[in-house]
């Protein structure tokens, strides 16, 4: 397993790097946001771990933003000393899978990085997902219906996996929450359904028969309408 670390703190670098490779990760390590981002844009990667703050203009934060924009799907752990409530929910919604605060133990840290993978892994079982005349291409990351390639932002992107993915299936806004936005709390806003109303001006407006549904009272559902 590739993993890199972007952590400017060399005790703290120091203590996850031989952590993971006594784990039996091949590691690489980079100390500030401008090597980090151009090792996450060019190679591959399993998992990255990085730090929400860093030295110069490019913070972790930027880092894992401009992965999604490139539709890179690797799992992302976002380390910070910033343990706030507003911190953390930044942290997800800029696109991070998880949010570690300082100080921590290592043994923490491998569980929730084995947790990521095995998260990643059971989603790159298959390479497309489909319903209907909707083709979702995994590994690429894009949506076509009838042919036509959808544009869809990464968490349109993975709110719409999700819901395929369970196709038929009532989803709850809770699942939402915790699948998509990595929320395990309701922050009591209509995130969920702005992002259900541009999905469904995307995936169905114009197109028969239509897939995305409200179920009234309980989530939402993808399914082949009767």
């Amino acid at each position: 397993m590739r993993c890199l670390v972007i952590e400017d703190e060399v005790d703290t670098a120091r203590y996850i790097c031989n952590g993971l490779k006594e784990a039996g990760f091949n590691v690489n390590w980079c100390r500030d946001g401008v090597e980090g981002l151009h090792l996450t844009a060019d190679q591959t990667w399993d998992i990255v771990i990085l730090d929400r703050l860093l030295p110069g203009n490019i913070d972790g934060i930027s880092i894992v933003q401009t992965m999604r924009n490139l539709q890179k799907a690797t799992p992302v752990l976002v380390l910070s000393a910033l343990a706030s409530l507003d911190e953390r929910v930044k942290g997800l919604r800029s696109g991070g899978d998880d949010y570690l605060t300082k100080p921590f133990a290592f043994s923490e840290l491998l569980a929730r990085v084995q947790a990521l993978l095995r998260r990643s892994a059971m989603h790159q079982e298959v390479s497309e997902l489909n319903i209907a005349d909707l083709k979702l291409d995994l590994r690429k990351r894009r949506a076509e219906r009838a042919g036509k390639v959808i544009a869809l932002q990464p968490r349109e992107f993975r709110l719409l996996e999700y819901l395929v993915r369970h196709q038929g299936q009532v989803v709850t806004r809770t699942m939402l929450l915790e699948a998509v936005w990595e929320y395990h709390f309701d922050p009591q806003t209509n995130v969920i359904d702005v992002q259900i109303s541009r999905l469904r001006q995307k995936i169905d407006k114009g197109f028969s028969p239509q897939l995305l549904r409200t179920v009234r009272g309980v989530g939402y559902m993808v399914a082949v309408h009767d």
